[in-house]
């Protein structure tokens, strides 16, 4: 494959000759020739790497039907107006610029977290939240509205620590809480590993799992790791994510589905 790329190379620079079977001569290949090469190589690169998200998304499996907004919801966004309690079991559809992905709650699983999820996705709260934190093998973690002065409101609209009745295995999703007790408030995770071991005694109850498109939350973009300020999110939202972390994926919509 390199032997086969490097030929590719040298032929876009109009060098004579043929590095898989005679080789080129080391004066021949200046440090502009060289420049050059590495140039149409990452542009090469580049491409695949497009293809293989066009391939991604065309893979995802269509989105799911949305449900209707439900009775009782008066249209606000707002901490104060998260009073719906939530079905026993419910399905979200995430539309994201890598892909789509569902994630099943059970409400017997964490009451107090599905109630709060619940409300955060018929408030439309991640619509163009990012993914901010993505580290392979462990989690990826989402949840700080892209509106400074919308997430502002909910920074300590904290809920009640639960008992783990569901361990962090891979798949699931949870509340992202700090040290403090009774922390949990807009920020989720989803774990990329069997994660139980670690934070099940820490007390992270999961309350929901993926059931289709792990291929699609396993793809989302590593390329930030932990890079991204939160407390930059948390103040300039995405101001200051989309032109400091352009190819950070990012939840397009979540919404209740059928």
């Amino acid at each position: 494959m390199k032997k086969v790329l490097s030929i590719g190379v040298v032929a876009a620079l109009g060098i004579a000759c043929i590095v898989a079977i005679t080789g080129c001569q080391p004066s021949r290949m200046t440090p502009e020739r060289a420049l050059a090469a590495r140039e149409v190589e990452l542009k090469l690169d580049q491409t695949e790497r497009e293809q293989m998200r066009e391939e991604q998304n065309a893979a995802s499996t269509a989105p799911l039907e949305r449900a209707p907004l439900p009775e009782g919801y008066n249209g606000g966004k707002s901490p104060k107006d998260a009073t719906l309690t939530a079905p026993d079991t419910f399905k979200v559809q995430f539309v994201c610029s890598n892909g789509n992905f569902v994630v099943e709650c059970h409400r017997d699983w964490a009451p107090l977290g599905v109630d709060r999820f619940y409300n955060l996705v018929v408030q439309g709260f991640f619509n163009e939240a990012r993914f901010f934190r993505v580290l392979p093998g462990f989690v990826v973690q989402f949840g700080i509205n892209g509106d400074p002065a919308l997430m502002n409101q909910w920074r300590e609209a904290t809920i009640q620590d639960e008992q783990v009745k569901q361990g962090n295995r891979k798949g699931t999703l949870t509340f992202a809480k700090s040290s403090m007790p009774n922390s949990r408030s807009t920020q989720l995770f989803i774990n990329l590993n069997d994660n139980s071991a670690g934070l099940d005694p820490q007390g992270f109850s999961a309350f929901g799992e993926v059931i289709d498109g792990m291929n699609v939350v396993e793809s989302i973009s590593a390329k930030y790791g932990e890079k991204p300020n939160q407390m930059m999110i948390q103040e300039q939202g995405n101001a200051y994510l989309q032109p400091n972390f352009p190819e950070m994926d990012y939840i397009k919509e979540a919404y209740i589905a059928k």
